[in-house]
């Protein structure tokens, strides 16, 4: 046991030897509690209550199942998704966690999930059974066989005796989000899992006083891993709500904050966002945020002025600027990459956006020039970061964009059946360095001289006009800086065309509820357009107005530009005319 109360993540086999001993030292401990959508306590779990409703449904699997088999975990919120996924651990059978699939939904991943990962297993709870019966009969016909993990069933486990699993032993198949092709099962094994807790403990500097509140959905890797299993590595409370309740009411997340004196807590850059969106003082009464010592951004691009507008909206309440804090990550690499460091709040830095379009990260010539770019901190212990050109995958140099490479005990095994895709990311080689393999992330960004890591983009993302680097996102942010009645975060930049043949501007963005009725009266179009010739110096071929919804996300948030741009060449987005 280290000083701080979490065991030595080299003295553990698995996530089960996790459990088990958090069951045996601390059992009446509470590991989770879970919200209403009004705030009321609704549901707990104590350490030793989760151990044995785990075992007992590792039972149920293990007696018709088989080591290796595979279990989609298909939950509404609540605790039965951490029963069922421990249930799976301990039994040795492969959780794979998915998103209830929409009703009538045709471009959710769920066909892709099954068809990849053909699970022999089901896991639902009563209330999904009860709400969503198409969900069983949009399956019928895959044979899997459901087993319903029931809150209320407290009975002791039958007397099964399995086998432990190790640390080299598949845990469960994290899919990607889709966000720029079809989801793939990325292979996280107990140790992969165990390297990256150790990593978030040392990059947050979490000790066992570091209270969790989390809304972000368990089949996400940040709900699930940086969430309810940090905490329970820690061996401290994390206190959960559904993702619904959050976008309902944004600020019920600060206030269990407050009522429960939560350490650590945060989410995507939206989120934050959505928080200042939606400020009302008279929600806030008695709320006291100075307890929040852990206010991380993460799974987007952060943006410095979202961050500022947090700080200074929520300042009156207690909340820290030096709160916040901001990392990197993939679920390729389990999760967490680089971080920053407790306590020093956002390192930021002025660049040349004229030069970042040219790759190199360089000072400012003049005020119109200059752009704020935001640090996701430094590799985490036992990680290692690079930035290599690539087409000839040499290590560049500092202030240099390049390709983020990664290694280390963290990054994941490959993915799910699909040998040609895990060579090509997984086992990358930079050029003169010997025959280490790296993860390629897909992502670009610079290290600065202090090993500091700056992301600027996707590759698939780039924009390239008049073979100048432009960035989706700063394209989207002009554009939604525009005018008040263009949706934030809800808006997809991308070109048609070929590089140097005439490459077209496409902008489709959300128009927020209110102003609808008023797209015929208002020149939005022509707004977006000088904004973004002010801003960036490109013309933008066509605007397209959708209404609020429409734009195609991915399940944890991320705006899908491909799939956007997919509907819009076969005119299928719903245009506000």
């Amino acid at each position: 046991m280290n000083a701080n109360g979490r065991p030595a993540e080299a003295s553990l086999n698995s996530l089960v030897d996790l459990l088990h001993r958090r069951a045996a030292e601390q059992p009446e401990d509470r590991a989770y509690v879970f919200l209403s959508d009004r705030g009321a306590e609704e549901a707990s779990l104590t350490f030793a209550e989760l151990d044995r409703r785990a075992r007992a449904v590792a039972a149920r699997l293990a007696a018709p199942g088989k080591a290796g088999e595979r279990a989609l975990l298909v939950f509404p919120p609540g605790l039965e998704f951490i029963v069922g996924f421990f249930g799976c651990l301990i039994a040795g059978i492969i959780a794979v966690p998915m998103m209830a699939p929409r009703r009538g939904g045709s471009r959710d991943g769920s066909a892709a999930i099954i068809s990849d990962s053909r699970p022999r297993f089901a896991l639902t709870s009563p209330a999904l059974l009860a709400a969503r019966p198409d969900v069983i009969e949009r399956y019928r016909e895959l044979g899997m066989e459901w087993v319903v993990v029931d809150p209320a069933d407290d009975a002791a486990p039958p007397p099964v005796v399995l086998a432990a699993p190790g640390r080299d032993d598949v845990a469960f198949l994290q899919y990607t989000s889709g966000s720029t092709s079809a989801p793939k099962g990325v292979v996280v094994t107990h140790g992969n899992l165990l390297a990256n807790l150790e990593m978030i403990c040392v990059s947050l500097g979490n000790t066992r006083r570091s209270t969790y509140a989390n809304w972000v959905p368990l089949f996400h890797d940040l709900g699930l891993i940086a969430n309810v299993l940090q905490s329970l590595y820690l061996g401290t409370l994390c206190v959960m709500m559904s993702p619904v309740a959050f976008l309902q009411r944004p600020l019920a997340w600060l206030r269990a904050i407050s009522h429960y004196r939560v350490d650590a807590s945060g989410g995507p850059n939206f989120a934050f966002d959505l928080c200042v969106a939606r400020f009302k003082p008279e929600q806030l009464e008695g709320v006291d945020l100075s307890c929040w010592h852990m206010a991380f951004s993460a799974a987007e691009p952060v943006r410095a002025e979202t961050m500022q507008r947090f700080a200074a909206t929520f300042a009156p309440y207690g909340f820290d600027p030096k709160a916040l804090y901001v990392g990197y990550g993939l679920a390729e690499a389990t999760l967490i990459v680089t971080a920053g460091r407790r306590g020093q709040g956002p390192v930021t830095r002025t660049v040349s956006r004229d030069a970042l379009l040219h790759g190199k990260a360089l000072p400012p010539l003049a005020p119109a020039d200059t752009q704020v770019a935001v640090s996701c901190g430094r590799a985490g212990a036992g990680g290692r970061v690079a930035i290599v050109e690539p087409r000839t995958c040499r290590r560049l140099g500092p202030n240099i964009v390049g390709e983020v490479w990664v290694a280390g005990p963290h990054v994941a095994q490959g993915y799910w059946h699909n040998p040609a895709a895990t060579d090509a990311t997984f086992r990358a080689r930079i050029a003169d360095e010997g025959d280490a393999p790296w993860l390629r992330t897909g992502d670009l960004g610079f290290l600065d001289e202090d090993g500091e890591l700056y992301i600027t983009g996707r590759i698939k993302d780039v924009i390239i006009i008049r073979g100048m680097n432009h960035y989706p996102q700063d394209i989207e942010d002009t554009v939604q800086n525009s005018h008040p009645a263009l949706r934030r975060n809800c808006g997809a930049a991308f070109i048609i065309g070929e590089e140097g043949g005439g490459e077209q501007l496409i902008v489709v963005q959300e128009v927020e509820r209110t102003f609808r009725n008023k797209v015929a009266d208002e020149d939005f179009v022509g707004t977006i357009r000088e904004a973004v010739a002010d801003e960036h110096e490109i013309a933008v071929h066509k605007v397209v107005l959708i209404r609020p919804g429409a734009i195609p996300k991915t399940t944890s948030g991320k705006v899908q530009r491909n799939l956007t741009r997919q509907l819009w060449l076969e005119g299928t987005l719903e245009v506000l005319e």
